[in-house]
């Protein structure tokens, strides 16, 4: 186990994950997590999120999940009017592979049933993009109809990451983990899951580089599947990947800015389709 890099996260990430732990307290008072375990083994089978990622990446087609967000601590309101399940359908149009659903209330406006709502409308795999801190939340994510959680390894020790992740596999969630250096990477590589997200946005300045995906995916297995995240902007942003291996993409805001996101997922990935 390790926290070495915990002294370093970020203060906007610390202040929102000191708010999960409150939240979490919150939510147990009004459900038990016993009663979370029995809502997730009464969902339908998840759809396989790795594997719709794995399937497009092996066929060397960009592998697009494709973010539903409505706002962000930075940029405020992101998309008004916002209504969940017309943009996952115009994304599945679009040719998205999997979807990723904020349900962070405090600081980016999300909520469990944008998630619900979403993933009813298409056929679609659907990541719970949230800040993922205590088994709660797992069992709570499964109940909700989530396929795949996100770990962000800027705010957990490898023992919780491992914890954390070794619940989901066993209620058939797979698992997103996500990295922004290559202290966290060397953390995140403990895990099983093949699912590896390179954060090009720097936590504590916020710029983007696209380097950092192209540094960290040099050092990443060929098992594991590289997801690109944060910057992706052009076309000669997705072909510069591209152009090193990389197809899997994990896109929001130029997406909920568009008037069809469906379209410009397409433009942006799919130009000649």
């Amino acid at each position: 186990m390790t926290d070495r890099h915990l002294d370093k996260t970020p203060t906007i990430l610390r202040k929102i994950v000191d708010r999960k732990w409150q939240e979490i307290d919150e939510r147990k008072r009004r459900v038990t997590v016993d009663d979370l375990k029995a809502m997730a083994g009464d969902q339908a089978p998840a759809r396989g999120f790795a594997d719709a990622m794995r399937s497009r990446i092996e066929q060397q087609t960009p592998a697009v999940i494709a973010e539903i967000k409505k706002a962000s601590p930075s940029k405020g309101i992101l998309r008004d009017p916002f209504v969940p399940a017309e943009i996952a359908e115009s994304y599945e149009k679009g040719g998205a592979a999997c979807l990723s659903v904020l349900t962070d209330r405090d600081f980016f406006q999300g909520h469990e049933d944008y998630l619900k709502a979403a993933r009813a409308a298409c056929s679609l795999p659907v990541i719970r993009k949230d800040f993922m801190v205590a088994p709660y939340q797992v069992y709570e994510s499964r109940a909700i109809g989530a396929d795949c959680i996100l770990l962000i390894a800027a705010c957990l020790t490898r023992y919780q990451m491992q914890e954390l992740e070794g619940i989901a596999r066993e209620i058939g969630l797979d698992v997103l983990v996500e990295v922004h250096d290559q202290e966290e990477m060397d953390d995140a590589l403990i895990l099983e899951t093949p699912l590896v997200g390179i954060n090009n946005r720097n936590l504590h300045t916020f710029e983007v580089s696209l380097d950092t995906t192209f540094d960290l995916h040099e050092r990443i297995g060929q098992d594991r599947l590289t997801i690109t995240e944060s910057g992706i902007m052009t076309r000669d942003d997705v072909e510069a990947m591209t152009s090193r291996g990389i197809y899997g993409f994990l896109v929001g805001e130029s997406f909920m800015r568009a008037e069809e996101p469906g379209e410009k997922l397409r433009e942006l990935f799919f130009p000649e389709g």
